[in-house]
């Protein structure tokens, strides 16, 4: 029957659901449920919320965490290439070579422009 063949897959939904959702409602029922003021209060850091939520955050800050996203990307180009840098050609290693001078040259630049400065 064709609808046997998906008993895999509703088992593996099934048990998703279950490890999802058991935990919470053992926790819920299991759980001392004692609330106070203390509890209840909002906190960031170990110290009580100061400021509005809303408040603005310097751009350096976003530049600064865009510039880690880049540069933590290549990595992700170059774990493949270490691994497989066996089997690749002399056209396979210059070519990650041009790739981290270009690499290099951004880097240069983004710190000559004091991308990386809080001041």
């Amino acid at each position: 029957m064709v609808l046997s063949e998906y008993l895999p897959v509703l088992l593996f939904i099934l048990v998703g659901i279950g490890v999802g959702v058991m935990p919470q409602v053992l926790g819920r029922v299991l759980a001392p449920h004692r609330p106070d003021a203390q509890k209840l209060s909002p906190y960031e850091c170990g110290f009580e919320a100061f400021g509005d939520a809303r408040m603005k955050f310097d751009i350096r800050y976003y530049l600064v965490a865009i510039l880690f996203i880049v540069f933590d990307l290549e990595v992700v180009f170059l774990v493949p290439w270490a691994v497989a840098l066996k089997e690749l050609d002399s056209t396979g290693f210059w070519a990650v070579m041009i790739f981290l001078v270009l690499l290099t040259v951004g880097f240069i630049y983004e710190w000559k422009k004091g991308a990386m400065e809080w001041d």
